[in-house]
């Protein structure tokens, strides 16, 4: 997959100043009294080592800093490029909304869905990874940091029932800081109903493949992030339940290097392979074409 592939889902593309319309203006020269074009992003800083990356070098690399190999967040639809084809969405129709009257909880849902453009923290549907058909799920970061609420696990669960349908495997990209606080108790149903689904999934004799990345936390690693046929994980993912600096509040104790990270979570026999963003849909296809050959036998 080329970086051109994915670049739209990092990067917006610059606007035209008087009409608000996009267009390429890059070769575009400002005429008299016009304000310049510039685009969005030329270069950015890496959040780990500091360094100034370009941000087409930046795209190329998948969101892995090329000078420290830094794992840059992914928008959903970005993973979903980066590893399958001829993808169409399911559920997008799917929005929550405020059950409790939580206090500027709507405002705060109108207003990711202007910034991000997506109605909630889950973009689901159906696609190709190396000429195998499956469904996919890819959390989203940028969404309350993909926390699950009634729509997400909604759209999870419809997900995983419609592959359960059509004897599809499911392929989940999971995120996520945990249950969303602003639903309560609606929230926290929401792991049951998912690992509900994903339970008939395999009883089905299908494939779950979940891939961990940073973070994956809370309600999301207590139901269906950690009940996958594989689990794979992001290199340096922050993966566990309560975060290591509420663990060390608590036990009132030094944790040990790396905790909670995915080469730790290996190590301790909870993820099964550690997989480098660039080999990520090699990886997938692989599984899932040796997974057909055994149900076509």
């Amino acid at each position: 997959m080329k970086f051109e592939d994915i670049k739209k889902f990092f990067f917006k593309k610059p606007k035209n100043a008087l009409e608000g319309s996009e267009e390429n203006t890059s070769e575009r020269i400002p005429e008299a009294g016009e304000p310049a074009v510039i685009p969005d992003k030329l270069a950015e800083k890496c959040e780990n080592c500091g360094q100034i990356i370009l941000s087409d070098e930046m795209a190329e690399n998948f969101g892995v800093c090329p000078k420290c190999g830094h794992y840059k967040k992914m928008p959903p639809r970005a993973r979903i490029a980066m590893c399958a084809e001829n993808f169409a969405e399911l559920f997008a129709e799917e929005e929550g909304g405020n059950v409790l009257q939580f206090p500027g909880y709507d405002e705060k849902l109108a207003a990711l869905r202007e910034k991000t453009g997506e109605k909630e923290g889950v973009i689901c549907g159906t696609g190709e990874i190396g000429g195998v058909s499956c469904a996919l799920f890819a959390m989203d970061y940028r969404f309350v940091m993909g926390s699950m609420g009634h729509a997400v696990g909604e759209k999870i669960t419809k997900t995983f029932e419609y592959a359960t349908e059509k004897k599809l495997p499911v392929v989940g990209f999971v995120l996520s800081g945990g249950a969303r606080m602003q639903e309560g108790i609606v929230s926290l149903m929401q792991m049951a109903k998912t690992s509900a689904a994903v339970a008939k999934h395999g009883e089905a004799g299908l494939l779950y493949i979940a891939v961990l990345t940073d973070p994956t936390t809370g309600g999301v690693s207590a139901s269906f992030a950690f009940e996958a046929d594989v689990i794979m994980a992001e290199k340096g993912a922050l993966i566990g339940f309560a975060g290591p600096r509420v663990i060390e509040q608590t036990i009132r104790q030094k944790l040990p290097e790396g905790f909670q990270r995915a080469e730790f979570v290996q190590k301790k026999g909870f993820a099964d392979i550690i997989v480098e963003r660039k080999e990520m849909k090699e990886k997938l296809a692989a599984l899932l074409k040796m997974h057909c050959a055994e149900v076509s036998a």
